[in-house]
């Protein structure tokens, strides 16, 4: 007998995690820091969708830009994000808004202060693409 066959609800959990793990997806990007600095510095950024959380996308920003020396995640509605690229949106932490023909605008407020990132639209809607079409075969 096999273990497949012996052990059923294993494999089946494992087909699943599988599944799941290989349905997450995340996007390595370059952004802009836009400050009043007359020069903009570019940013290495992850964009990135798991599918236990449909609704939300996360931005996360590496170590080397924090003082703590962390990688700085947020987290916030896909739709957000997607809205964002038409026209503007979002009234909290996060706010979106298409910046000309090819560039969006991704507001961050903390307590701390405000970042203002400046993405490529193209980046950010083939990664929207790919949490749609990982979001439809899971439906």
């Amino acid at each position: 007998m096999s273990a497949t066959a012996e052990n059923p609800p294993v494999a089946a959990a494992t087909a699943v995690a599988t599944a799941v793990a290989a349905a997450a997806v995340e996007d390595r990007v370059t952004a802009r820091v836009i400050s009043d600095d007359p020069l903009f510095r570019k940013i290495p950024v992850a964009l990135r969708f798991a599918p236990a959380e449909p609704l939300a996308v996360r931005i996360v920003f590496p170590a080397g830009l924090s003082p703590e020396g962390t990688e700085n995640e947020w987290v916030f509605p896909r739709a957000l994000l997607e809205a964002g690229l038409q026209a503007p949106t979002g009234t909290g932490d996060v706010r979106v808004w298409p910046c000309g023909r090819v560039q969006a605008v991704v507001e961050f407020h903390s307590p701390e202060g405000v970042a203002v990132i400046q993405f490529d639209i193209a980046a950010l809607r083939r990664f929207l693409r790919r949490t749609n079409a990982t979001v439809t075969r899971q439906a």
